[in-house]
């Protein structure tokens, strides 16, 4: 079978490595130590477990410049945002590292006698991590931290355009000095994950990446009752109601959105502005769009934009660009496809039908897609219009109309006059067709594990 694991430079479209899958035997061997090396990690003092994957976080944080040009050449990511998400990497590691014993520690439950219950928290055993390529490292350490420190042991299925960072982080886990066995990077096939998931060593599954990987990978689990872990796409309402500066508003919009060059699941995708406001707030973002122009991931500035993370990616959203016209949109600036590399000019969209196909979905990349309303209600009903349910954003001047309707949000992280809430004790996840469970926060260390009730009487 050819390597299909590969860094291809979006740049220039060049691959510039390749990469074997594992083999069956590979497979076997990987699953095999984990299953061994989770007796003795899981009975390890958390505090030992701990320390030792404390000092992970400290590698991830010493060699952010070298991890943040990995990514730069595998998907494009600018530099500068490759070494915010590895800092952020290494914090959500060490949240764990500083609270797991805090997290993980027994709940007394009160009894009519004199019997002693308390409720147990218990890794569960051999977990696979499918994850994805728009935040190489971001992705992996809000999986590994929690279960890590739990006790679980981790078999990791990455991107496959971002081998060299893969082979990173087990580089750093080695190093790090966590137990052979502990955690391996498996360059495993679709067909390979699917056996996986079936193995009955295989206790639980976590995958963050599309609506379709999660619907066949949420199908394998529950055909073999695994717990699962699904954080799908997104199309975030983004709701400004009003504001007294509509220029700095649409700035604060557009930046959001051009994050990651648009590649983030919780990003703004549906921008929801008051009438009074739209027509100033769209000329805003167009003249933002004009003066986009691009750059390499290692040449970045303001106003510059990076490639997308692959052609084939650059090619979908164009088309779906294109789609939106013909359906009746109005593409007010960019969505010019560059002939080589993986460009997509930044783009303003206005005027999509709701209700149409392309409507419904998720525009993964650097558009702006506007909606004009006269009234909070009418922005309530568009935000929630949406078969995703991942974060959303409500603003105004006067905060109590902005927590009303963000209150009201379908979605598991609704915001009044920010963004998004970021922070490794803050929960990360959703609902409706983006998933369930929780990752982050002490929520993302209470998904896999054994809520074990211990009952001792007293005879």
């Amino acid at each position: 079978m050819a390597p299909t694991y590969r860094v291809e430079n979006p740049v220039t479209g060049e691959v510039v490595e390749t990469f074997d899958f594992a083999t069956d035997a590979q497979i076997e061997s990987a699953l095999a130590a984990a299953t061994a090396a989770f007796q003795a990690w899981s009975t390890r003092p958390i505090e030992e477990r701990a320390e030792i994957v404390s000092r992970a976080a400290k590698l991830f944080e010493e060699r952010k410049q070298e991890l943040a040009r990995i990514a730069a050449e595998e998907m494009g990511k600018p530099i500068s945002e490759g070494i915010e998400e590895v800092e952020f990497s290494a914090e959500i590691i060490q949240y764990y590292c500083d609270h797991g014993a805090e997290f993980t520690k027994d709940v007394a439950l009160p009894t009519p006698s004199k019997d002693q219950a308390v409720v147990r928290r218990l890794p569960l055993g051999t977990l696979l991590g499918i994850m994805p390529w728009n935040f190489p490292y971001y992705q992996i350490a809000r999986f590994i931290g929690p279960n890590l420190v739990l006790g679980n042991t981790i078999l990791l299925k990455d991107a496959e355009i971002c081998p060299r960072s893969a082979l990173a982080v087990q580089k750093i886990m080695d190093e790090a000095g966590v137990p052979e066995g502990v955690y391996t990077n498996i360059f495993a096939t679709h067909d390979q994950v699917a056996s996986i998931i079936a193995d009955p060593r295989i206790q639980g599954v976590s995958l963050t990446g599309s609506e379709r990987a999660g619907s066949a990978v949420g199908a394998l689990a529950g055909t073999h009752l695994k717990k699962a872990v699904l954080e799908l796409g997104g199309s975030d309402p983004y709701v400004l109601l009003d504001t007294d500066d509509v220029a700095a508003a649409a700035r604060q919009a557009w930046e959001t959105r051009m994050y990651n060059t648009g590649q983030a699941c919780n990003s703004n995708k549906r921008m929801i502005v008051m009438d009074d406001i739209y027509d100033e707030f769209v000329e805003e973002l167009v003249a933002l769009a004009d003066a986009a122009r691009p750059s390499t991931p290692d040449e970045e500035g303001e106003g510059t934009y990076s490639p997308l993370s692959s052609r084939g990616a650059a090619e979908n959203l164009h088309d779906q660009l294109q789609r939106a016209v013909k359906e009746g949109a109005q593409l007010r600036a960019g969505g010019e496809l560059s002939e080589t590399g993986a460009y997509v000019s930044p783009a303003v969209l206005t005027g999509i039908p709701v209700g149409s196909d392309i409507y419904y979905e998720e525009l993964f990349g650097p558009v702006a897609s506007v909606f004009k309303v006269s009234s909070d209600e009418e922005a309530l009903d568009l935000a929630n219009n949406t078969q995703y349910g991942l974060g959303g954003a409500v603003f105004s001047e006067d905060r109590e109309r902005a927590v009303a309707v963000a209150q009201r949000l379908e979605c598991g992280m609704a915001n009044v006059n920010t963004p998004a809430g970021e922070g490794a004790e803050l929960p990360f996840g959703g609902v409706k067709r983006s998933g369930f469970g929780r990752e982050l926060g002490p929520l993302g260390m209470d998904e896999f594990v054994n809520k074990q009730m211990y009952y001792i009487s007293a005879d």
